[in-house]
């Protein structure tokens, strides 16, 4: 059963750094897990494909307005390098959005 008093926490990864589909899942399910463990919901991870960047921070950005989330979950900061220089990028990504983001290492 889902536990929606739970807030709700996004994921945000680049594809190109996974070999494949299956890595990817297994990512997702690994991102899911550490939100459980810190007291989240999961909600949709966006994954970033290099042939359409920035699209997936973009959708993360809005999604992370309208439903007022707290946090986002990344693998690490690299995976915002297809989008910009990653410490900038994260500084003024919680700056403008009042939104942290927190990190999980996940082996691709």
């Amino acid at each position: 059963m889902t536990d929606y008093s739970r807030p709700l926490l996004l994921g945000y990864a680049r594809r190109d750094l996974y070999l494949s589909g299956r890595h990817v899942d297994d990512m997702k399910r690994d991102l899911g897990a550490f939100a459980h463990v810190e007291g989240f919901l999961m909600g949709s991870v966006y994954v970033e494909d290099p042939d359409t960047a920035p699209a997936a921070f973009e959708a993360l950005v809005a999604s992370s307005n309208r439903y007022k989330i707290t946090a986002v979950v990344l693998p690490s900061l690299r995976h915002l390098a297809l989008v910009g220089d990653p410490a900038e990028l994260r500084a003024q990504f919680e700056r403008v959005t009042g939104v942290r983001i927190m990190l999980h290492e996940v082996t691709p």
